[in-house]
């Protein structure tokens, strides 16, 4: 046989990559656009950096010949992997290809997930999954489930070390969208679809009719479920707001937050929020006002915006500094937190520790959700993950008392006693184990019964109870408030609370300790 000239063996490296270029075909490919979607390359093209992507694996294919796939091998497999750059700084990414198979997880497939989770691990960087895919392919069968299985290793060995952020931006189903709910955060387009049984199987079980998207689409998972912590309208939404987010992010667990340029002074003040906050702890007002007054540029990334609203959560930088920002929301059910609110909050700041991100937390609330669907339903179990969350954390952990902190909640919300490093409390701020009414009613019951004027007794012993317990200053005298503030000054505050906490280090336990048990 005769020797292949160079040339020849260049030609044949071009026609495979021409080939693995194609995808599924020309076919699929026109099918997947006139969807209003994006291939998986174009996908990758529009998310880094123009140039910096470089495959990996490229060439690998479907290792089963059951059922036709023998004549099928596209190369690649269903998914286009390697590694590039965001703003310059490096990411691994991988993007499922739904013109192969319906973007279907077999072996191979999952094998270069699992070698771009791993590499991401080793290098110390974030990685990024844009999922569109049918799930485990059914071809494979139980080669398909252990592919699945490795990836949800991958994840979970990955996770609080690197950031893991998860695109849908096509369908999520069955084994697949155990992935992305294993990862730090799920951007959903409006489109897009997670679920784990489709609507046949549902009606079948069940007996219901319901829609794709009343299943699993993402205005169920943005507002309900809480699996998606954004969700977008298109493509090139999810594309620009994973840009955004990864500036408020570390490459990994053992770097610090990159500084965030702003001209905004540290030590500006905000006049207007001396008067912001009704002294009436039963009127509302959208804690959002003072988040955006007080952060850089009134900018704040909210996390979980549609889901658990009586809480809020984001990214935010304060003097350049990033910082997770955890507050009630006082504008929906007056703040209260119920087991949603739980579960975002504890994540929340579960996440911010992991990653050194300091935490700022705003509170105003009139304690956990009462009422029987709430305690049936475990209350009890999801409030003590904020608790667990809040003792457990590391990164400085600076609190601000806005108005209402009563009872448990008081506790939970970032309080001097789980470990807070700074509390500050404004001039509006009630400490007190429940309301001032509530606490009046039950102390002085029989007293009030017996009195001339019970209306004018009770009067009075309310203005005596807030004059006592439901203010700042007994809190502050007992060491549990460091300083009572004047709300514009609320930003020069926590700017300087984050400049003397930087050095912070915590000394663990000296006993050998695998991990604590968190109340799941």
């Amino acid at each position: 046989m005769a020797e292949k000239k160079h040339e020849e063996l260049l030609e044949e490296l071009e026609r495979l990559r021409a080939e693995a270029l194609k995808g599924g075909g020309e076919e699929k490919i026109e099918a997947q656009h006139r969807k209003g979607k994006l291939t998986a390359r174009e996908r990758i093209e529009r998310l880094l950096d123009p140039g910096s992507f470089q495959e990996i694996g490229w060439m690998m294919i479907t290792r089963s010949s059951y059922f036709g796939l023998d004549k099928a091998k596209y190369l690649g497999d269903g998914v286009v992997a390697g590694y590039g750059k965001i703003d310059g700084r490096i990411v691994y990414v991988f993007a499922q290809d739904f013109t192969v198979m319906g973007g279907s997880i077999g072996e191979a497939h999952a094998d270069k997930i699992v070698r771009v989770i791993e590499m991401a691990m080793e290098n110390g960087v974030p990685v990024i999954g844009l999922y569109d895919s049918g799930g485990a392919r059914i071809q494979e069968g139980v080669a398909a489930l252990h592919g699945c299985g490795r990836i949800f290793n991958a994840n979970v060995k990955a996770s609080g070390v690197i950031p893991q952020i998860s695109l849908i931006l096509g369908p999520c189903a069955g084994a697949a969208a155990y992935s992305p709910a294993l990862t730090d955060f799920v951007i959903m387009t409006k489109k897009s679809l997670m679920f784990i049984t489709g609507p046949e199987v549902v009606k079948a079980a069940t007996g219901v009719e319901v829609t794709f998207q009343e299943l699993g689409g993402a205005d169920v998972h943005g507002s309900m479920s809480g699996v998606a912590h954004f969700v977008v309208e298109d493509e090139e939404s999810a594309f620009s707001l994973v840009k955004t987010l990864l500036r408020y992010l570390p490459s990994n667990s053992a770097e610090e937050p990159p500084p965030i340029n702003t001209d905004d002074p540290p030590d500006r003040e905000d006049p207007e929020l001396d008067t912001l906050v009704p002294t009436d702890p039963s009127k509302p007002f959208d804690i959002r006002d003072i988040i955006t007054s007080i952060v850089d540029d009134g900018f704040f990334l909210e996390v979980h915006h549609g889901y658990a609203q009586t809480a809020v959560t984001g990214f935010a930088s304060i003097g350049g500094k990033v910082v997770a920002v955890v507050a009630n929301q006082p504008a929906v059910h007056a703040g209260v937190i119920d087991i949603e609110a739980s579960n975002k909050i504890a994540r929340f700041v579960r996440f911010a520790d992991a990653f050194n991100i300091p935490i700022v937390t705003l509170v105003d609330t009139p304690g956990f959700m009462p009422g029987v669907d709430q305690e049936q339903h475990g209350i009890i179990r999801h409030g003590a993950k904020i608790l667990y969350a809040y003792a457990s954390a590391t990164v400085p952990k600076i609190t601000v008392i806005v108005r209402k902190a009563y009872g448990g909640a008081y506790i939970a919300m970032g309080s001097r006693s789980l470990g807070a490093d700074l509390v500050f409390a404004w001039p509006t701020a009630e400490i007190a184990v429940m309301g001032p009414e509530g606490a009046v009613r039950i102390l002085y019951r029989k007293q009030a019964a017996k009195a001339s004027d019970p209306e004018k007794f009770m009067r009075e012993k309310l203005i005596e109870y807030r004059r006592f317990f439901a203010n700042p200053y007994r809190a502050a005298e007992l060491g549990y408030v460091d300083d009572v503030i004047a709300p514009r000054e609320t930003r020069r505050k926590i700017y300087m609370a984050l400049e003397v906490l930087e050095g912070k280090k915590v000394i663990m336990t000296p006993y050998p300790k695998k991990h604590g048990i968190m109340p799941l």
